[in-house]
């Protein structure tokens, strides 16, 4: 008899359903989220209309429950880089479900980690070494502690407008006030502008300098590091026996148009790197921090140090299933090349809008990672109306836009960070030259829209009253 058939009888056929629990709670959602959870969320999206109900999903698009179809230009955060639920990444989580693996035995040696670890390597030719944790603020806190051991300094530099993650080290190197207001005291790291190398240089002179962190691309904005920078600033760390970590937890994995977009320079080699997000195929939370090896062996010196950084549910065989049948489609789907044609595209149409709409300020990005600013326009009607909305609240505009491309044309994007004009599209990293001619068509009607005084202003007076509400 084998250990499953001699299970007790309620191990197998128990009670719960979830499909039932589903079908008889499922309407409650907004409400359970109000009582039980974060009681703002479910205010916010009442707020500005966003209070769908999405039965399912598929790729880059979802359907609520009339049916209609959704784009999705959002991928939960850069999480859906495959879109959601990938036939291959499905497959390799009921096939490691269906093995009954002994995982996260704690004292053994499985072979999903180190088969992920080697594939995540041949993407990352000058590191040797990865630690899974799971999530992206993970993978940034064990940079953090590496490279301090490492170099033996206590001071991490980060840019301006940062995020890297909300846990408390990570918190230390998050550029934005509005999330680090009220959780001092953090740790003890500078801030200096994403660029500025005679800042960089200014910080490395006090010798107290364990490493600098930086998104090539930072997410809030879309704002790339200046051509040459992430090179001339490595040069300057390793003078002064700093490390470099790139944060590649948005912007890694194809996003860009290269595997990672730290490559888009040459001679860029992070001593550090951090991935999370699209590793995951949308299923199974996973993060790691790749790295050198005298840093590993530096950290790990010993067998009394084995456990010294670890994560209770850090390589558990989902997340790595999922993690190795994200990376066989990366390279079966030649995913990278996609990308930078679809983003060209899709790049291309939307900045060359600029000169059609005054308060199209600029278009910018790589890959699918892509940045629409606004900007104060020329004409009297349109900057009246353009003042009124900046003096209730900066950002109004941007998501004046966002929520008519949702509530008319279904598409759904994000405002790229508080008090920001800027709208950012970090779609699934497959979508199609259908879904740009959806995405351009609907933005287009937008703008038209807002140039022409429509409804849009309707709803942006209804936003100012909120926004002096919440004063």
């Amino acid at each position: 008899m084998t250990t499953a058939e001699s299970a007790p009888e309620s191990s197998q056929a128990g009670k719960f359903d979830l499909g039932a629990l589903l079908a008889e709670r499922g309407a409650e959602r907004y409400e359970l989220h109000h009582r039980y959870l974060n009681p703002q969320l479910p205010r916010m999206l009442h707020t500005i209309g966003f209070d769908k109900v999405y039965e399912r999903a598929e790729g880059a698009h979802f359907w609520d429950a009339e049916g209609n179809d959704h784009l999705d230009m959002l991928a939960g955060f850069g999480v859906m880089g495959l879109g959601r639920h990938h036939p291959v990444v499905r497959k390799a989580l009921h096939d490691v479900l269906d093995l009954s693996l002994a995982d996260l035995t704690r004292f053994d040696c499985q072979p999903l980690p180190g088969l992920l670890a080697e594939r995540l390597l041949v993407h990352s030719p000058h590191l040797d070494r990865v630690f899974f944790g799971n999530s992206g603020t993970e993978a940034v806190e064990g940079a953090l502690k590496f490279a301090r051991y490492a170099t033996g300094r206590p001071r991490v530099l980060y840019c301006d407008h940062a995020f890297h993650g909300l846990t408390t080290g990570a918190l230390s190197v998050n550029g934005e006030s509005g999330f680090r207001d009220g959780f001092a005291p953090l740790l003890p790291d500078t801030a200096v502008p994403l660029g500025d190398l005679d800042a960089l240089e200014r910080e490395l002179r006090k010798g107290d300098v364990a490493a600098l962190i930086v998104e090539p691309i930072q997410g809030k904005g879309v704002h790339e590091a200046p051509p040459g920078y992430l090179r001339a600033a490595q040069d300057l760390l390793h003078r002064h026996k700093a490390l470099l970590i790139a944060d590649e937890v948005q912007t890694g994995l194809g996003r860009t148009g290269d595997f990672y977009a730290y490559q888009h320079e040459e001679g860029v080699e992070p001593d550090l790197v951090c991935v999370a997000k699209a590793l995951s195929g949308g299923y199974v939370p996973v993060g790691a921090t790749l790295g050198k090896d005298w840093i590993f062996r530096k950290v790990f010196s010993s067998m009394d140090r084995v456990l010294v950084h670890s994560a209770s549910f850090g390589a558990n065989a989902q997340a790595m299933a999922a993690g190795l049948a994200v990376l066989s489609v990366m390279e079966d789907e030649q995913i990278v090349a996609h990308v930078r044609r679809v983003g060209e595209l899709l790049r291309t149409r939307l900045a060359a809008l600029t000169d059609r709409y005054e308060l199209l300020a600029d278009v910018r990005g790589r890959g699918l990672m892509i940045g629409i600013e606004f900007g104060r326009p020329r004409s009297l009607k349109l900057r009246s109306r353009w003042t009124m909305l900046q003096a209730a609240r900066k950002g109004l505009f941007a998501q004046m836009v966002v929520v008519p491309l949702l509530q008319r044309h279904r598409i759904l994007t994000q405002v790229s960070g508080d008090h920001l004009e800027v709208i950012k599209l970090i779609p699934p990293l497959i979508i199609d030259e259908g879904d740009v001619d959806r995405f351009v068509d609907a933005f287009t009607a937008v703008m038209d829209d807002a140039h022409e005084g429509g409804l849009i202003w309707d709803f942006g007076r209804t936003l100012v009253k909120q926004a002096v509400a919440n004063r």
